[in-house]
C-alpha cells in the first residue's frame, strides 16, 4: 500500500514588523562567508565629541587611533537566497537613483 504524498502548498506571507522593534542606523558592514551561508553584521559609528577652539579640536583629532564601530544588528542569509537579497537591493537602489534623477531635472 502505497501512501499518499501531501502537495506543498504555496502561501502568500505576511509581512510583519513588530511595533516594539528598534530600527538602527547602519553606517557601514561586513560581510562574512560561511558553511552554508553569509553572515551579515551592520555598525553605527557616532564621530567622538570633541569641544575647544579649533587649534586644540585639530590636535586632538590627530591624537584618535580608532573609531569604534558598534554592531546595531546582524542576519544571516543562506547561499541559496543571497542572490535574491541582492536583486533585491540593486533593484531598490536603481529605482533611488531614478526618482533622485527626476528631482534634479
Amino acid at each position: 500500500m502505497s501512501e499518499k504524498i501531501p502537495q506543498v502548498q504555496q502561501l502568500p506571507i505576511e509581512w510583519n514588523i513588530p511595533d516594539d522593534l528598534v530600527a538602527r542606523y547602519a553606517t557601514n558592514m561586513a560581510v562574512q562567508r560561511l558553511e552554508n551561508e553569509f553572515l551579515i553584521s551592520f555598525f553605527e559609528i557616532k564621530p567622538p565629541i570633541i569641544l575647544g577652539e579649533p587649534a586644540n579640536i585639530e590636535e586632538k583629532l590627530k591624537e584618535l587611533k580608532s573609531i569604534r564601530a558598534n554592531c546595531v544588528a546582524q542576519i544571516i542569509v543562506s547561499v541559496d537566497k543571497m542572490p535574491d537579497f541582492v536583486r533585491a537591493l540593486e533593484s531598490n537602489l536603481k529605482l533611488s537613483k531614478r526618482a533622485d534623477d527626476k528631482v534634479k531635472e
